[in-house]
């Protein structure tokens, strides 16, 4: 009985370490579609506003300000991470723009708005 428990432990601990885990941005956004849309890597930072202009980081709400302050910890951390902002297609148009010019002066340069690919 004792090797059986132990091999599904060492199964767990191998699934546990092999899983990829995407952080997402913890609001459910209406993306529009887009032809020349393309895939990004799985670590980029997920940015996401919602119909009411709210932004969303790790499914926490933040203000701009606090935004800057966290894609500048991430990009010290990782200087080429990609940004990828999730904006819902009903969301203000300004929103959108205050958020990249937010992630430019905290030093982002791979600044990525996130669409459905169109059929």
């Amino acid at each position: 009985m004792a090797p059986l428990i132990d091999m599904v432990f060492i199964l767990l601990i191998f699934f546990m370490v092999t899983t990829v885990f995407t952080r997402e941005t913890g609001v459910e956004v209406n993306r529009p579609q887009a032809s020349s849309s393309q895939d990004l890597d799985k670590k980029s930072l997920m940015i996401g506003i919602d119909p009411q202009g709210n932004v969303f980081v790790e499914e926490r709400r933040v203000d701009l300000l606090g935004l800057r302050a966290i894609v500048e910890r991430r990009l010290q951390v990782d200087p080429d991470r990609n940004i990828v902002i999730i904006s819902d297609e009903e969301s203000r148009t300004g929103a959108l723009v205050q958020v990249m010019d937010e992630c430019r002066l905290a030093g982002g340069t791979n600044i990525a708005i996130a669409a459905k690919k169109a059929q």
